[in-house]
């Protein structure tokens, strides 16, 4: 008899080779699975045929059968879409999470389990606990690789379905567990790159589908040119802004107008708000305290804040001025190291300067 039967997201790389080591060595039946996308050359996507290749080597290896799931019509729909919508807003997106929400713990665990397997595993670096007597979501054992922020967006009630077998241990000892047991696993250099994007940049891949990245304006708040930027689609909210020879200081971008390809510069004291609103608001928590930490991106510090939720709404106040709030971007909550949920930014109490 097996503890249960789990279907484990493999890449080929160490983490979800060593996730699914850990669950058959802890008796369960493991096969391992991996998402493609069609019509995707092997330079403008990590998930590639290289990867289905090398999962299908690690599972060899281990003994444990191998599929491949076709995730390219659910890709464009819930995640790139709503990407390229998002840069032609001004914003910054984080497909990662949308990625997260609504293919892996979406679609994909839904079809997982209609096979009848009692749980979907990934090599995340995160943890599932309690809260009270709630099941939640928490931060990894490595604070460095912790990788909740990503995953915040999880439907509730997928937790139960969900097993992340990395959750306690440090990158170090994954690779170690991997060396000691010779698994075949790819070391990828680490990186957080995005996996539909080409090598060469965003900036390409938007052109390919067909939107023009042309030079415009720099401009201060009261609209006067203060040189020439590359393509308002390739700068986003903090970014340090270079203007040549002139000399005007340090200055940042503090507003992106796609419509009029213009990109607002200003100086820092102008990147910094002590309050944003959020919507796309997903809780794992019953209820959420009047005061917590949040992080608006992933390599963030969480800051201590007050945060209320009125119709839908995120809104949170920090205790002291935050740094290049950006719209588009994520603000996750943070009690201890449970995740009380988050959203998606939409603006901060600075005086913001782009298309509607």
């Amino acid at each position: 008899m097996t503890k249960g039967k789990v279907a484990v997201a493999m890449s080929g790389g160490v983490d979800s080779s060593v996730a699914a080591f850990l669950l058959r060595e802890a008796g369960y039946e493991v096969v391992g699975f991996t998402m493609t996308r069609v019509g995707v050359s092997e330079k403008g996507a990590k998930v590639s045929s290289q990867e289905v290749e090398n999962a299908k080597k690690v599972c060899s290896y281990l003994g444990m059968e191998h599929f491949v799931i076709d995730v390219t019509e659910e890709l464009e729909e819930q995640v790139i879409g709503p990407f390229i919508d998002e840069y032609l807003r001004g914003r910054t997106p984080n497909p990662c999470v949308n990625c997260n929400r609504f293919i892996k713990f979406g679609c994909l665990i839904e079809n997982i389990m209609a096979q009848g397997f009692d749980f979907m595993a990934t090599g995340h670096y995160a943890r599932l606990g309690f809260r009270g007597r709630h099941l939640t979501l928490m931060k990894g054992q490595d604070k460095i690789k912790d990788q909740s922020y990503f995953l915040h967006a999880i439907a509730r009630e997928q937790l139960t379905r969900i097993m992340f077998p990395l959750g306690e241990l440090t990158k170090k000892e994954v690779k170690q567990i991997a060396q000691i047991n010779g698994i075949p696993a790819v070391h990828h250099v680490e990186s957080q790159d995005i996996c539909f994007i080409p090598e060469n940049g965003y900036g390409e891949f938007l052109k390919g589908r067909g939107f023009n990245i042309n030079p415009g304006d720099f401009v201060d708040r009261q609209g006067r040119i203060l040189g020439k930027h590359r393509g308002s689609l390739l700068y986003t909210i903090g970014q340090r802004a270079r203007l040549g020879g002139m000399n005007t200081g340090r200055l940042y971008v503090i507003g992106i107008d796609p419509p009029r390809n213009l990109v607002f510069l200003g100086g820092k004291e102008e990147l910094l708000s002590r309050y944003l609103e959020a919507d796309q608001v997903n809780l794992l928590a019953d209820d959420l305290p009047v005061s917590c930490k949040a992080k608006i991106r992933y390599a963030h510090q969480p800051a201590a804040c007050r945060v209320e939720l009125n119709e839908g709404i995120l809104n949170v106040f920090f205790d002291t001025p935050q740094e290049a709030i950006t719209p588009g971007q994520f603000v996750v909550l943070y009690e201890g190291d449970v995740v009380l949920g988050g959203g998606r930014i939409i603006s901060t109490g600075v005086e913001t300067i782009s298309h509607p």
